[in-house]
């Protein structure tokens, strides 16, 4: 563990540098840890606390413009691909497209203490058309606002980062241990958060090619699309109605509770599109299925949407 200690001592802001870029690039690597630790040892002198945070915020800024890029390429496509990698509820594209929704750039001030929200956030700016100048403003001071918390943390603490320092140092390779221990309890938790909530959300499905024989057929079922606006702006599978989740306890259907009742949105494992089923099934709806793919597997498939 010594060994440790001394390595931040002596390449604290490389270490600082490749840590922040590797969390804001997906890896489940809490770099705050870091920051606070590396913030203690510039209160002390070690490193300018200014070089701190530019390096930081240099870093975040890297990894957050690859996902902005990625996102003005690849669109909506980019966002399922960071759910399903993330070790957050997949829920994570909805919750990040309605704060976007609501405050636009400005959201990216904020993103990097929402847990889930600063990659997907990137991501979404490029795919919505944010400027590059706005985005590098508002995810710079963000990033700086951050890095900046930390570096006050560590330097508020510094005594506290020393003492806990000192007794990992003393406890050797047992202190590593302790390090090691604590990281993999971190991601095995994320882990089972992830995959209890995907078991939450097990159901009957309904697929593109069986809701476009409904069709075919004449038979009109109930959709409901539960995507954000900005998401609807592509638009719609034809004759969908629109429903915030937020709403689902008020909102009424003109079809009796035994009618067909199909959901979609566009988000992995159709995790938006199945919680909103299971809070129609507590209304009394008998028939309620998610699509599966959503909107993406729809117009994957070459059917028709509406504007």
């Amino acid at each position: 563990m010594s060994y440790l200690y001394h390595l931040i001592e002596q390449y604290g802001l490389l270490i600082v540098f490749v840590n922040v870029l590797a969390e804001q690039f997906g890896a489940p690597i809490p770099a705050y840890p870091t920051l606070v630790i590396t913030g203690a040892l510039a209160y002390r002198g070690q490193y300018p606390i200014a070089l701190v945070i530019l390096v930081a915020v240099a870093a975040a800024l890297i990894a957050d413009y690859c996902w902005y890029l990625a996102g003005r390429r690849y669109g909506r496509r980019i966002m399922s691909l960071l759910c399903r990698i993330s070790l957050s509820p997949d829920s994570c594209v909805r919750q990040t497209e309605s704060i976007y929704s609501r405050w636009g750039a400005r959201s990216l001030l904020v993103a990097k203490f929402i847990p889930g929200f600063a990659s997907i956030a990137s991501a979404l700016a490029g795919t919505l058309g944010t400027s590059r100048t706005r985005f590098v403003l508002f995810d710079g001071v963000g990033a700086a606002l951050w890095a900046g918390l930390a570096v006050f943390l560590g330097s508020l603490f510094n005594s506290a980062v020393d003492d806990l320092l000192s007794v990992l140092t003393q406890l050797g390779q047992y202190g590593m241990l302790l390090v090691v221990i604590g990281f993999a309890i971190f991601v095995a938790n994320k882990w089972w958060q992830r995959r209890r909530f995907r078991r939450s959300l097990e159901m009957a499905r309904i697929s593109v090619d069986e809701l476009h024989q409904l069709f075919k057929s004449g038979e009109r079922p109930t959709i409901v699309d539960v995507r954000t606006p900005a998401s609807q702006s592509g638009g719609r599978i034809p004759g969908a109605v629109t429903i915030a989740s937020k709403e689902i306890q008020t909102f009424v259907f003109d079809v009796p509770a035994e009618g067909e009742v199909i959901v979609y949105c566009a988000c992995p494992n159709e995790a938006s599109a199945a919680l909103v089923a299971k809070q129609l099934m507590r209304r009394g709806y008998q028939r309620v299925r998610p699509l599966t793919g959503g909107i993406d597997a729809w117009v994957a498939a070459g059917h028709t949407v509406e504007v």
